[in-house]
Formats: C-alpha cells, sequence, structure tokens
C-alpha cells in the first residue's frame, strides 16, 4: 500500500482533494476509451473461436432473447444505425441471422439469431463465463464487480440525461 500523495493516481500534496471537474471528466473519458479498447480486445480473443467478430457477437448478442430491428440495436448499444445495418446483412449473409417481418413497422425488418447464430453464441459462452469469473476474483468478488458496473451504469445515465454540447 502506498502512502497518501504518492500513488500512481495522486496528484501531490492534496491528493486526497478531488481533482476539478474537468479534469474528474477527461480523465474517466480517457479511463473509459482504454476500457473499451480493453473490452473489445477480449471480446474478439472469445469470439474468434466460434468464427465470429467482437462486433458479430455485440450485435447477435443484443437480439438473443427477442427480434429487433436495426435502428433499436443501435439505440440499445449506442452506435450508429448505419454499422448495426452493415453487421445486421453480414449475419444473415453468413446465416447467423435472418430478417422477419416487424408487425410494429413494415419497412423496419426484425432481426433474429439463426439456429446457426445460436450455436456460435453457444460456443462463446464458456469462454465469457471463465473470463468473467477470472475478473470477478480480481474486482476482489461479485460485490465489488456488482458496484464497478453500477458506477458505470450511473455514468452513462447521467451522460444520456445530459444535453450534448452543440458544435459551433
Amino acid at each position: 500500500m502506498t502512502a497518501p500523495g504518492t500513488g500512481p493516481h495522486d496528484t501531490g500534496p492534496q491528493a486526497s482533494a478531488a481533482p476539478p471537474a474537468p479534469e474528474l471528466l477527461s480523465r474517466t473519458a480517457l479511463a473509459v476509451f482504454r476500457l473499451n479498447g480493453q473490452f473489445l480486445s477480449v471480446a474478439e480473443g472469445l469470439a474468434q473461436p466460434a468464427g465470429m467478430t467482437a462486433a458479430w457477437w455485440q450485435v447477435l448478442g443484443a437480439v438473443l432473447h427477442e427480434p429487433l430491428p436495426v435502428a433499436g440495436i443501435a439505440r440499445a448499444m449506442g452506435i450508429t444505425r448505419q454499422s448495426v445495418q452493415r453487421i445486421a446483412d453480414l449475419l444473415v449473409e453468413r446465416g447467423l441471422a435472418a430478417y422477419h417481418p416487424n408487425p410494429a413497422h413494415r419497412r423496419a425488418k426484425l432481426l433474429a439469431p439463426t439456429e446457426e447464430g445460436r450455436a456460435a453464441i453457444a460456443r462463446i459462452t464458456p469462454g465469457h463465463a471463465e473470463f468473467a469469473a477470472l475478473l470477478c476474483e480480481r474486482l476482489g468478488g461479485a460485490d465489488d464487480f456488482h458496484r464497478v458496473m453500477a458506477a458505470l451504469e450511473d455514468l452513462s445515465g447521467a451522460l444520456e440525461a445530459l444535453p450534448r454540447p452543440s458544435a459551433s
């Protein structure tokens, strides 16, 4: 354990005082960007043995429990509709997903996994569970892991509730 003011994230003698809000935002954004890269790397490693990519797994995973239109998948994941459309079309082309009629909207078809798509996800599940257990242990157990998840969800909710800065 390091003494106060000497840890890697301390900023000197006043390390116990929280940094100003702009610094907190910048450091949080950098941490989240790094986490995103780390999660994508882990996801690529988990998906590859099943012949999938992290992006394919992400989109297919979004429709495992219920079919969704491409725009709904994009909203849920916070990514562009166009990138989801491109991946959805690839999944359909490869037989991992299929489009079905949408009773709520004639033109916005619903994406759903095929049996082959479900089998691909099932091949990822054991490695995913093993990695999750290792990460949970590294974080100090399920309670600590839950706190991390809740903090990230709180951060996401707070960002969602704020107006977007306008580009001028």
